[in-house]
Protein backbone atom coordinates (compact mmCIF):
# COMPACT_ATOMS: atom_id res chain seq x y z
CA UNK A 1 0.00 0.00 0.00
CA UNK A 2 1.02 3.41 -0.55
CA UNK A 3 1.87 6.09 2.14
CA UNK A 4 -1.51 8.03 1.43
CA UNK A 5 -3.76 4.65 1.67
CA UNK A 6 -5.84 5.03 4.33
CA UNK A 7 -5.13 3.26 7.42
CA UNK A 8 -7.56 0.63 8.90
CA UNK A 9 -8.59 1.99 12.41
CA UNK A 10 -7.39 0.29 15.98
CA UNK A 11 -10.22 0.58 17.89
CA UNK A 12 -8.06 -1.01 21.02
CA UNK A 13 -5.88 2.08 20.81
CA UNK A 14 -6.06 5.34 22.55
CA UNK A 15 -6.92 8.73 21.01
CA UNK A 16 -4.84 11.54 19.41
CA UNK A 17 -4.04 13.84 21.37
CA UNK A 18 -2.28 11.79 24.46
CA UNK A 19 0.55 12.44 26.75
CA UNK A 20 3.25 10.14 26.62
CA UNK A 21 5.70 8.94 29.06
CA UNK A 22 8.81 7.43 29.09
CA UNK A 23 8.96 5.08 31.74
CA UNK A 24 12.99 4.44 31.50
CA UNK A 25 13.80 7.99 30.91
CA UNK A 26 11.40 8.96 34.21
CA UNK A 27 13.05 6.01 36.22
CA UNK A 28 16.85 7.67 35.32
CA UNK A 29 15.97 10.90 35.74
CA UNK A 30 15.13 10.24 39.41
CA UNK A 31 18.20 7.84 40.36
CA UNK A 32 20.16 10.38 38.86
CA UNK A 33 18.94 13.48 41.23
CA UNK A 34 18.55 11.26 43.98
CA UNK A 35 22.13 10.46 43.54
CA UNK A 36 23.20 13.89 43.03
CA UNK A 37 21.71 15.42 45.83
CA UNK A 38 23.41 12.64 48.07
CA UNK A 39 26.72 13.47 46.13
CA UNK A 40 26.28 17.05 47.03
CA UNK A 41 25.00 16.26 50.83
CA UNK A 42 21.60 17.70 50.54
CA UNK A 43 18.19 16.30 51.20
CA UNK A 44 15.91 16.39 48.12
CA UNK A 45 12.22 17.47 48.23
CA UNK A 46 10.92 16.90 45.01
CA UNK A 47 8.55 19.96 44.14
CA UNK A 48 5.44 17.20 42.92
CA UNK A 49 3.27 20.41 41.73
CA UNK A 50 5.23 19.58 38.17
CA UNK A 51 3.50 16.18 38.03
CA UNK A 52 0.66 15.43 40.99
CA UNK A 53 0.95 12.09 39.77
CA UNK A 54 1.28 9.61 42.57
CA UNK A 55 2.89 6.35 40.57
CA UNK A 56 6.02 9.01 40.14
CA UNK A 57 5.64 10.52 43.71
CA UNK A 58 6.37 6.53 44.57
CA UNK A 59 8.83 6.32 42.88
CA UNK A 60 10.67 9.74 44.00
CA UNK A 61 10.01 8.77 47.76
CA UNK A 62 11.35 4.72 47.17
CA UNK A 63 14.20 6.66 45.76
CA UNK A 64 14.96 8.31 49.29
CA UNK A 65 13.10 12.21 49.14
CA UNK A 66 13.29 13.33 52.56
CA UNK A 67 9.80 14.70 51.93
CA UNK A 68 7.61 16.13 49.18
CA UNK A 69 7.42 20.24 48.42
CA UNK A 70 3.46 21.34 47.09
CA UNK A 71 2.09 25.19 45.91
CA UNK A 72 -0.87 25.23 47.76
CA UNK A 73 -3.37 23.69 50.64
CA UNK A 74 -4.84 21.21 48.29
CA UNK A 75 -1.64 19.67 46.90
CA UNK A 76 -0.76 19.26 50.73
CA UNK A 77 -3.74 17.25 51.62
CA UNK A 78 -3.42 15.11 48.18
CA UNK A 79 0.01 14.36 49.20
CA UNK A 80 -1.03 13.38 52.76
CA UNK A 81 -3.77 10.77 51.31
CA UNK A 82 -0.81 9.32 49.70
CA UNK A 83 0.55 8.78 52.70
CA UNK A 84 3.59 11.20 52.67
CA UNK A 85 4.40 12.44 56.46
CA UNK A 86 6.26 15.24 55.64
CA UNK A 87 5.27 18.34 53.05
CA UNK A 88 6.59 21.81 52.54
CA UNK A 89 4.23 23.80 51.29
CA UNK A 90 6.54 26.54 49.11
CA UNK A 91 4.32 29.38 49.86
CA UNK A 92 2.30 31.18 52.59
CA UNK A 93 -0.82 29.79 53.95
CA UNK A 94 -3.44 32.91 54.91
CA UNK A 95 -6.77 31.89 54.23
CA UNK A 96 -8.54 30.78 57.55
CA UNK A 97 -9.89 27.76 56.48
CA UNK A 98 -6.53 26.60 54.77
CA UNK A 99 -5.09 27.09 58.20
CA UNK A 100 -8.27 25.25 60.22
CA UNK A 101 -7.81 22.31 57.72
CA UNK A 102 -3.88 22.21 58.66
CA UNK A 103 -4.33 22.17 62.33
CA UNK A 104 -7.03 19.17 61.85
CA UNK A 105 -4.36 17.55 59.88
CA UNK A 106 -1.62 18.31 62.36
CA UNK A 107 -3.85 17.03 64.89
CA UNK A 108 -5.04 14.21 63.21
CA UNK A 109 -1.49 12.84 62.36
CA UNK A 110 1.17 13.18 65.14
CA UNK A 111 3.10 11.77 63.02
CA UNK A 112 3.20 14.50 60.25
CA UNK A 113 5.84 17.31 59.64
CA UNK A 114 4.62 20.18 58.22
CA UNK A 115 5.92 22.94 56.81
CA UNK A 116 5.20 26.80 54.85
CA UNK A 117 6.39 30.16 54.40
CA UNK A 118 6.14 33.32 55.95
CA UNK A 119 7.05 36.79 54.91
CA UNK A 120 4.86 38.95 56.86
CA UNK A 121 3.87 40.06 59.98
CA UNK A 122 0.39 39.67 58.75
CA UNK A 123 1.23 35.93 57.60
CA UNK A 124 3.08 34.95 60.88
CA UNK A 125 0.14 36.68 62.87
CA UNK A 126 -2.82 34.36 60.97
CA UNK A 127 -0.79 31.31 61.55
CA UNK A 128 -0.12 31.90 65.10
CA UNK A 129 -3.64 32.37 65.91
CA UNK A 130 -4.73 29.44 63.74
CA UNK A 131 -2.65 27.49 65.66
CA UNK A 132 -2.45 28.33 69.04
CA UNK A 133 -1.14 25.50 71.59
CA UNK A 134 -1.32 22.88 69.51
CA UNK A 135 0.87 19.97 70.51
CA UNK A 136 2.35 18.63 66.69
CA UNK A 137 3.49 22.27 65.27
CA UNK A 138 3.00 24.27 62.17
CA UNK A 139 6.65 24.74 61.44
CA UNK A 140 7.46 28.17 59.52
CA UNK A 141 10.11 28.83 57.33
CA UNK A 142 10.95 32.45 56.40
CA UNK A 143 10.59 33.11 52.69
CA UNK A 144 13.65 35.23 51.07
CA UNK A 145 12.56 36.84 47.99
CA UNK A 146 13.97 38.79 45.02
CA UNK A 147 13.50 42.62 44.15
CA UNK A 148 10.91 42.83 41.21
CA UNK A 149 10.10 39.04 42.00
CA UNK A 150 7.33 37.27 43.69
CA UNK A 151 7.22 36.58 47.79
CA UNK A 152 9.56 36.68 50.35
CA UNK A 153 10.91 39.27 52.16
CA UNK A 154 13.89 41.80 50.61
CA UNK A 155 15.81 42.86 52.94
CA UNK A 156 17.37 40.83 56.61
CA UNK A 157 16.45 43.64 58.52
CA UNK A 158 12.23 42.39 58.10
CA UNK A 159 13.58 38.57 58.08
CA UNK A 160 15.03 39.45 61.85
CA UNK A 161 11.75 40.98 62.99
CA UNK A 162 9.91 38.50 62.05
CA UNK A 163 12.37 35.88 64.00
CA UNK A 164 12.13 37.68 66.68
CA UNK A 165 7.87 38.11 66.76
CA UNK A 166 8.11 34.21 65.81
CA UNK A 167 10.53 33.20 68.96
CA UNK A 168 7.99 34.77 70.85
CA UNK A 169 4.90 33.47 69.76
CA UNK A 170 2.69 30.25 70.94
CA UNK A 171 4.42 26.77 70.55
CA UNK A 172 1.99 25.69 67.82
CA UNK A 173 3.82 27.77 64.90
CA UNK A 174 7.52 27.51 65.14
CA UNK A 175 10.50 29.48 63.36
CA UNK A 176 12.06 26.14 61.58
CA UNK A 177 14.52 27.71 59.36
CA UNK A 178 14.58 29.28 56.43
CA UNK A 179 13.98 29.12 52.57
CA UNK A 180 14.68 30.81 49.15
CA UNK A 181 13.91 30.52 45.55
CA UNK A 182 16.90 31.16 42.97
CA UNK A 183 14.79 30.37 39.76
CA UNK A 184 12.71 33.45 39.24
CA UNK A 185 15.78 34.17 37.19
CA UNK A 186 15.55 33.73 33.60
CA UNK A 187 15.93 29.87 32.43
CA UNK A 188 20.17 30.70 31.04
CA UNK A 189 23.47 30.26 32.43
CA UNK A 190 24.65 33.92 31.53
CA UNK A 191 26.54 35.90 33.34
CA UNK A 192 24.52 38.76 34.60
CA UNK A 193 21.68 35.87 35.60
CA UNK A 194 24.18 33.31 37.59
CA UNK A 195 25.48 36.15 39.40
CA UNK A 196 22.07 37.32 40.13
CA UNK A 197 21.41 33.72 41.45
CA UNK A 198 24.72 33.47 43.53
CA UNK A 199 23.55 36.60 45.35
CA UNK A 200 20.10 35.57 46.03
CA UNK A 201 21.74 32.21 47.50
CA UNK A 202 24.27 34.29 49.74
CA UNK A 203 21.40 36.57 51.08
CA UNK A 204 19.62 33.58 52.08
CA UNK A 205 22.39 31.65 53.59
CA UNK A 206 23.20 34.76 55.28
CA UNK A 207 19.60 35.57 56.56
CA UNK A 208 19.28 31.97 57.65
CA UNK A 209 23.19 32.63 59.86
CA UNK A 210 21.94 35.56 61.17
CA UNK A 211 18.56 34.02 62.56
CA UNK A 212 20.39 30.52 64.22
CA UNK A 213 19.37 31.83 67.83
CA UNK A 214 15.52 32.11 66.80
CA UNK A 215 14.94 28.79 65.37
CA UNK A 216 13.40 26.38 67.41
CA UNK A 217 14.23 23.50 66.31
CA UNK A 218 17.08 20.82 66.75
CA UNK A 219 18.41 21.33 62.52
CA UNK A 220 16.86 24.10 61.35
CA UNK A 221 15.91 23.63 57.41
CA UNK A 222 18.26 25.90 54.82
CA UNK A 223 16.09 25.20 51.42
CA UNK A 224 15.79 26.50 48.12
CA UNK A 225 13.65 25.79 45.17
CA UNK A 226 14.29 24.95 41.43
CA UNK A 227 15.49 22.79 38.80
CA UNK A 228 17.90 25.26 36.68
CA UNK A 229 20.34 26.11 39.28
CA UNK A 230 20.51 23.63 42.05
CA UNK A 231 24.08 23.18 41.69
CA UNK A 232 24.08 27.36 42.58
CA UNK A 233 22.30 26.79 45.73
CA UNK A 234 24.73 23.76 47.14
CA UNK A 235 27.82 25.71 46.40
CA UNK A 236 26.06 28.47 49.03
CA UNK A 237 25.06 26.13 51.51
CA UNK A 238 28.68 24.82 51.36
CA UNK A 239 30.44 27.89 51.71
CA UNK A 240 28.51 28.16 55.23
CA UNK A 241 29.34 25.00 56.37
CA UNK A 242 32.71 25.52 55.64
CA UNK A 243 32.60 28.66 57.42
CA UNK A 244 30.01 27.89 60.26
CA UNK A 245 30.87 23.83 60.85
CA UNK A 246 28.84 24.22 64.34
CA UNK A 247 25.93 25.18 62.75
CA UNK A 248 22.87 22.43 62.76
CA UNK A 249 21.20 22.68 59.73
CA UNK A 250 19.39 20.62 57.25
CA UNK A 251 19.90 21.57 53.73
CA UNK A 252 16.93 20.39 51.70
CA UNK A 253 17.05 21.40 47.82
CA UNK A 254 13.19 21.23 45.87
CA UNK A 255 13.95 20.56 42.19
CA UNK A 256 11.21 19.56 40.96
CA UNK A 257 11.20 19.69 37.05
CA UNK A 258 14.00 17.55 36.51
CA UNK A 259 11.88 14.52 37.04
CA UNK A 260 10.98 14.48 33.51
CA UNK A 261 13.73 17.12 32.39
CA UNK A 262 12.09 18.48 28.99
CA UNK A 263 12.92 19.61 25.44
CA UNK A 264 13.40 23.10 25.83
CA UNK A 265 14.03 25.38 28.92
CA UNK A 266 15.52 22.98 31.34
CA UNK A 267 17.54 20.66 28.89
CA UNK A 268 19.56 23.89 28.42
CA UNK A 269 20.28 24.58 31.50
CA UNK A 270 19.85 21.87 34.25
CA UNK A 271 23.94 21.03 35.68
CA UNK A 272 22.55 17.60 36.91
CA UNK A 273 24.55 15.06 33.83
CA UNK A 274 22.47 12.48 32.36
CA UNK A 275 19.00 13.63 32.79
CA UNK A 276 16.85 12.41 29.62
CA UNK A 277 13.62 14.38 28.30
CA UNK A 278 10.64 11.91 29.41
CA UNK A 279 7.57 13.79 27.99
CA UNK A 280 5.99 14.24 24.88
CA UNK A 281 2.73 14.61 22.96
CA UNK A 282 2.16 12.14 20.21
CA UNK A 283 -0.99 13.95 17.17
CA UNK A 284 -1.58 13.73 14.50
CA UNK A 285 -1.12 15.87 10.98
CA UNK A 286 -4.81 17.07 10.01
CA UNK A 287 -3.78 19.52 7.17
CA UNK A 288 -0.91 20.76 4.59
CA UNK A 289 -2.87 23.48 3.24
CA UNK A 290 0.03 25.32 1.49
CA UNK A 291 3.74 24.58 1.00
CA UNK A 292 5.70 23.88 3.37
CA UNK A 293 3.15 23.89 6.29
CA UNK A 294 1.64 21.42 8.00
CA UNK A 295 -1.20 21.74 11.23
CA UNK A 296 -1.14 19.24 13.93
CA UNK A 297 -4.41 18.64 16.01
CA UNK A 298 -3.11 20.13 19.38
CA UNK A 299 -2.73 23.36 20.90
CA UNK A 300 -2.95 25.38 23.54
CA UNK A 301 -5.34 22.89 26.13
CA UNK A 302 -2.76 20.48 25.16
CA UNK A 303 0.70 21.62 24.56
CA UNK A 304 2.69 24.16 27.27
CA UNK A 305 3.76 27.28 25.34
CA UNK A 306 4.45 29.19 28.34
CA UNK A 307 8.47 28.32 27.92
CA UNK A 308 8.78 28.31 24.38
CA UNK A 309 6.52 26.23 21.68
CA UNK A 310 7.25 22.51 21.22
CA UNK A 311 9.85 20.75 18.87
CA UNK A 312 9.23 18.02 16.40
CA UNK A 313 11.27 14.79 17.89
CA UNK A 314 9.58 12.07 15.99
CA UNK A 315 7.51 11.21 13.11
CA UNK A 316 5.78 7.65 12.10
CA UNK A 317 3.27 7.09 8.82
CA UNK A 318 -0.15 5.73 9.35
CA UNK A 319 1.14 2.35 9.52
CA UNK A 320 3.58 2.90 12.52
CA UNK A 321 7.20 3.52 10.39
CA UNK A 322 9.52 6.00 11.21
CA UNK A 323 9.70 8.76 8.68
CA UNK A 324 13.35 9.78 9.43
CA UNK A 325 13.48 12.57 6.58
CA UNK A 326 10.42 14.55 8.28
CA UNK A 327 11.58 18.21 9.57
CA UNK A 328 9.39 20.91 10.61
CA UNK A 329 9.27 23.42 13.05
CA UNK A 330 6.43 25.22 15.25
CA UNK A 331 5.28 28.35 15.02
CA UNK A 332 1.98 29.38 15.81
CA UNK A 333 -0.07 27.86 18.53
CA UNK A 334 -3.93 28.04 18.88
CA UNK A 335 -6.41 26.38 21.19
CA UNK A 336 -5.94 22.90 19.34
CA UNK A 337 -4.22 23.78 16.46
CA UNK A 338 -0.47 23.45 16.41
CA UNK A 339 1.14 24.99 12.72
CA UNK A 340 4.37 24.01 11.32
CA UNK A 341 6.93 25.59 9.05
CA UNK A 342 9.76 24.81 7.13
CA UNK A 343 7.88 21.49 6.89
CA UNK A 344 9.84 18.47 4.34
CA UNK A 345 8.23 15.18 4.35
CA UNK A 346 5.40 15.45 6.40
CA UNK A 347 2.55 14.11 5.13
CA UNK A 348 -2.13 14.10 6.55
CA UNK A 349 -2.07 11.26 8.56
CA UNK A 350 2.01 11.31 9.79
CA UNK A 351 1.93 10.69 13.90
CA UNK A 352 3.96 13.70 15.32
CA UNK A 353 5.72 13.43 18.60
CA UNK A 354 6.45 16.83 20.37
CA UNK A 355 8.59 17.69 22.55
CA UNK A 356 7.67 20.22 25.09
CA UNK A 357 9.49 23.22 27.55
CA UNK A 358 8.44 23.04 31.13
CA UNK A 359 6.71 20.12 32.17
CA UNK A 360 4.93 22.33 34.98
CA UNK A 361 2.41 23.06 32.37
CA UNK A 362 1.57 19.77 30.83
CA UNK A 363 0.57 17.50 33.27
CA UNK A 364 -2.79 19.54 34.50
CA UNK A 365 -3.77 19.97 30.77
CA UNK A 366 -4.12 16.28 30.90
CA UNK A 367 -6.71 13.68 32.52
CA UNK A 368 -4.80 10.40 32.12
CA UNK A 369 -1.49 10.06 30.25
CA UNK A 370 0.10 6.44 28.80
CA UNK A 371 2.96 5.67 30.05
CA UNK A 372 5.51 3.76 27.34
CA UNK A 373 8.36 1.41 27.38
CA UNK A 374 11.87 1.73 25.65
CA UNK A 375 9.80 0.45 22.44
CA UNK A 376 7.06 2.83 22.47
CA UNK A 377 4.62 0.44 23.40
CA UNK A 378 1.60 1.83 26.18
CA UNK A 379 1.96 0.10 29.84
CA UNK A 380 0.07 1.68 31.37
CA UNK A 381 -2.27 4.66 32.15
CA UNK A 382 -1.56 6.91 34.93
CA UNK A 383 -3.93 9.93 35.86
CA UNK A 384 -2.63 13.10 37.36
CA UNK A 385 -4.69 14.73 40.52
CA UNK A 386 -4.52 17.79 40.76
CA UNK A 387 -7.73 18.00 42.57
Amino acid sequence: MSHTDPRIPDLGAPGLPELRLDLSALENNIRLMARWSHEHGVELSPHIKTTMTRPIVDLQMAAGAWGVTVATTRQAGIALGWGIRRILIANQVIHGTDLARIRKWLRETPDLELYCFIDSMAGLARAQVAMGQARNPLRLLIDVGAGQGRTGVRKPSEARVLAEAAAQGPAGAVLAGVAGYEGIRPNNREAATTEAVDAHCRTTVGIFHDLVPFFRTERPLLSMGGSAFPDRAVAAIDELRRRHPDIALLPVVRSGCYVTHDHGTYEQVSPVPGLRPALTVRAVVLSTPEPGHAVVGAGRRELPYDAGLPVLVGVRGPYGMRLEASQAVAARIYDHHLVLTGVQALQVGDVVDLGISHPCSAFDRWPSLVVVDDEECPLEVWHPQFH
